[in-house]
Parts: structure tokens; sequence; C-alpha cells
């Protein structure tokens, strides 16, 4: 997939495309759907397939202080658009100059002029330009106007509800990291770097890595089944982590994001992570000994072992 940047200061975009647009934050299952008929459309008409989305989100600029939290880091979401075949992601830097371009104006300059789209498939709710005063009404309108073909998709539900990003968010609050599973169509995953801690872990024979985050969003705290992409190993180890702020050991201590991975021994500080998160085992606590505490760090680990060998995954 090619990315492209700053579109309206380019001359090289892709042209003539079957294109999408939006923020895609998760790239959760409804984006999957949406994508995935724009893959298809244009494989039909023999044209490039194009997404455009936006960075940073327009709440950042627009609302800062009820911006929410993102899922994925940018370098994740292209990853994931990627996955699913698209040929060019177009990356609009999000500015107020931008949130002030009239409807008319960025169907006509950007998606006619610069990107020369030739069809345009939007969720039903979607909307654009200045204020969001557009909607899919007024941009078949326009696009009609600029010869483009406007195609909008209902809404993808799951359990009742329609799948969205807003809906992943609370989800990942609660803890509820299986049912995200199932809206994001794979596990929700953080990335960074091991960074050094306490060394408490190993002082009672559970010695942890510490992940150093790129991702807004946590799971809420407590203790999870995970999975950790060791890349200088290039392969995956069954781990089981806590998010949390350790209260049988501080009393007042930062969150941390701490992984014990099972049947493994070497020394990682500084390697590039990726963890996926697969279940909830249980919330964190306080307990009344170092002692309880390493027991019940020890039930953590046969639980999570059991979880992957009842899947087959052992």
């Amino acid at each position: 997939m090619n990315i492209y940047v700053d579109p309206l200061r380019r001359s090289d975009l892709p042209r003539g495309g079957v294109m999408t647009i939006g923020n895609f934050d998760g790239v959760h299952t409804g984006h999957q759907e949406m994508l995935r008929r724009v893959v298809d459309r244009a494989r039909e008409l023999d044209a490039p397939s194009v997404v455009l989305t936006f960075d940073p989100h327009p709440m950042r600029i627009l609302h800062p202080q009820r911006a929410p939290g993102l899922i994925q880091t940018l370098r994740q979401r292209e990853e994931a658009i990627a996955a699913l075949g698209v040929d060019a992601l177009v990356v609009v830097p999000f500015t107020r100059e931008f949130a002030a371009m009239p409807a008319e104006e960025f169907v006509r300059d950007l998606l006619g002029r610069s990107l020369g789209a030739r069809e345009v498939h939007v969720g039903s709710a979607f909307a654009f330009g200045c204020g969001k005063r557009g909607n899919v009404t007024l941009l078949s309108k326009l696009g009609e106007e600029a010869g483009i073909r406007v195609v909008p998709l209902d809404v993808v539900a799951e359990g009742g509800e329609p799948v969205s990003s807003t809906r992943v968010r609370t989800l990942l609050g609660a803890g509820s990291v299986a049912e995200v599973r199932r809206l994001l169509g794979r596990p929700f995953a953080m990335e960074g770097v091991i960074a050094k801690g306490d060394r408490m872990g190993r002082k009672i024979g559970y010695p942890t890595i510490n992940l150093k985050s790129e991702n807004e969003l946590y799971p809420r705290d407590g203790v999870y089944v995970t999975k950790v992409l060791l890349r200088s190993f290039e392969r995956t180890f069954t781990c089981v982590t806590n998010i949390g702020r350790r209260p049988t050991v501080y009393e007042d201590y930062a969150t941390t994001v701490e992984s014990y991975i099972l049947d493994f021994s070497s020394d990682v500080y500084g390697e590039p992570i990726r963890l996926t998160f697969f279940d909830r085992l249980r919330d964190e606590r306080v307990f009344p000994s170092m002692l309880e505490l390493t027991a019940q760090i020890r039930r953590d680990v046969e639980a999570t072992r059991l979880w992957f060998l009842s899947r087959g995954e052992g």
C-alpha cells in the first residue's frame, strides 16, 4: 500500500479510484466491511482502491477537551488498512484551515481535481465539510456535478448494536477485551518498547517486562490473558499481563503494563514489542502479603496456560 500525506500539495496522487473516507480508528469489523467493498469494486473496475483519512483526529483540533483516546496508533491503523488489500492511503493533516473548507470545495478540489475519484463509498451517517454540514445527500449531489458516483452503505451491527469506534473504546474502558476482539475481528494490541522497572517481579520469582506504550488507550486495570510478539525473536510468546498500580507493593504508584512471559528467561530490555489481549482474568486487588500475591500470580499463570490449551493453542 502506498501512503500519500498532505494531498492538496501533491501531484502524484492515485487518480480515478474507488474511495472511502473516514477516521477508521480501530479498523473494526464495520470499517473492514466498507474497505473490502471498496477493494472489490476497485478490482471490478480495474481502478485503484483509495482510503482518505485524517491525522490528527478532527476532534483533537476542533474540540480537544472532548477528543477521544485513540484505539490505534497511526502506524497500526495503516497496517490494518493495508492488510485488507487497499492500494493507497491518503492522509490529510487535519487543521483548523482544513476544517473550515466548505463541503463544495472538499468535493470539487480534493475528491474531484486532486484525486479524480470515480466512486466514493461512505456510511449512511457520513458527515463532512465545515461544521459537518455535508451529508450523504449533499455528497451525492456534489458528486454528480463532479462526475463522482456516491455509494452509501448501511452500518454494520453486532449483537443488535452498530459497530463503532466509540463502542470499542467503551468496552476497553470496562476491560471487556474478549468483546473488543469480536468487534475488531482481532485482539486489541498495544505497542512500544520494554522499559526497565523496579525488578520486583524478579524478586518474587516472576520476572516481568514493562511496556512503555505508544498507544493512548489501555484496557481497564486488571489481569489479562495475553501474548507478546518479540520482534528480535520473530515469534509470539504466551504471557499474563497486569495493568494497574500494584497496590500490594506500593501505596501510590503510576499505572504500569507488566507481563510475565511463560517459559522465557532472556533479557529483552529496549526490545520493540506488540502485546495482544485475549481475555480478562480478574480485577487488580490488594493482597494481605507478598506470599499470597505470589500464590495468586501462580494461579493466574496456570489459568492463562489453560485458556490457550482449551483452544488448542497451548
